[in-house]
């Protein structure tokens, strides 16, 4: 199976070679990657053009923002597996290995992300790990996963640069990142996704963000859950109040496993699907957590 891989970009030169470089390090064998530059005037098409020779192709042009660009990459692609990484986030060496090993070994399986959220600092060095508990469908669509949606604590969000998905579901789900919204369209995109199908957590790293002083995440932070809180209202959701927000996240980081059964068949807890390695077995298993 190949993977389907795009780098948007756009005068980030200081970050660009090194996500480009892990990219190419995590390559398995067959990797379809695109850079989409939307008119760097600062030496990113140098960075680029350094490595054309492994790229599959690249743009430059002035394009409509990130989303935008990403549209143009993917159109460029056919691979059967697709994700994105962002200029200055990175993959970790084995990441696309496993993510291919995951899809040829589950054909049920649609969309992946990792149950590992991973953090670099400026520099790229990688200073925080985590791992959070699972993202069930109903969890997700009643905006348990946007933090600042509702007053209620919140569960983790889907780390966009860790997750890949089949190019069947891309196109069931329209074939398109929604360029109407500047920032969010990366959780309208998971929106529809689940639409479709679950996501599974998988038990090693992929990816790792870049934290940055002028990250847009970061800098419009109250405006990115605005959107993403538009796309939930938009099909009749919205916010809960503390009480209920707080103990449908408190069951989900707390529960103990063998009293998850009866939680859900009460209704007060949201199994989530995991493929976990069994490194007894040296395999990949599913398990509902």
């Amino acid at each position: 199976m190949r993977i389907a891989l795009v780098t948007p970009v756009l005068n980030r030169r200081d970050f660009l070679r090194q996500t480009m470089d892990w990219v190419l390090a995590a390559d398995p064998g067959g990797l379809e990657y695109v850079v989409v530059d939307g008119g760097s005037t600062d030496g990113s098409l140098d960075v680029v053009r350094e490595r054309a020779g492994r790229l599959a192709g690249f743009i430059s042009e002035p394009d409509d923002g990130l989303y935008h660009a990403l549209n143009k990459g993917f159109a460029r692609t056919s691979g059967e597996i697709m994700g994105w990484i962002n200029a200055g986030d990175g993959l970790f060496p084995d990441s696309l290995a496993i993510v291919r090993e995951v899809f040829e070994t589950f054909p049920e399986i649609e969309w992946v992300t990792s149950r590992v959220v991973s953090f670099l600092d400026e520099a790229g060095r990688l200073v925080e790990q985590g791992v959070h508990q699972g993202i069930a469908r109903e969890s997700f669509l009643a905006g348990e996963h946007l933090a600042g949606f509702s007053r209620g604590r919140s569960m983790t969000f889907v780390q966009q640069e860790s997750t890949f998905w089949r190019r069947s579901l891309w196109d069931r789900a329209g074939g398109r990142l929604d360029t109407s919204l500047a920032l969010a369209a990366d959780f309208e995109l998971w929106h529809r996704f689940f639409g479709h199908a679950l996501l599974w957590s998988v038990s090693a790293p992929l990816g790792a963000f870049r934290r940055h002083r002028d990250q847009l995440s970061a800098v419009r932070h109250d405006d990115y859950v605005a959107e993403a809180g538009s796309v939930l209202r938009r099909q009749g959701v919205h916010p809960r109040g503390r009480f209920g927000q707080t103990l449908s996240v408190g069951l989900r980081r707390s529960l103990p496993r063998p009293l998850r059964p009866a939680a859900a068949r009460l209704g007060l807890f949201r199994p989530a699907p995991f493929c976990r390695f069994d490194g007894a077995a040296q395999a990949w298993c599913l398990e509902w957590l």
